[in-house]
């Protein structure tokens, strides 16, 4: 699937974000605030997969 450069920067900063996330919650396993990243880690994946099916629905390139 052919896609835009605007996808792949939706898609890079959402995964810049989650990993962020991740890797705070591996380096601080068993805290409150690791237990809040790997949360918001799932949120974020959940947000990027419902903002790159928007973009498909309405970008001319993608869709």
């Amino acid at each position: 699937m052919k896609t835009c450069h605007r996808f792949a920067s939706i898609k890079a900063e959402f995964e810049r974000d989650v990993s962020f996330l991740h890797g705070h919650a591996e380096r601080h396993r068993g805290s409150a605030s690791a237990k809040t990243s790997a949360k918001n880690a799932v949120s974020v994946k959940r947000n990027m997969a419902r903002a790159l099916s928007t973009h498909l629905d309405r970008c001319r390139e993608c869709g």
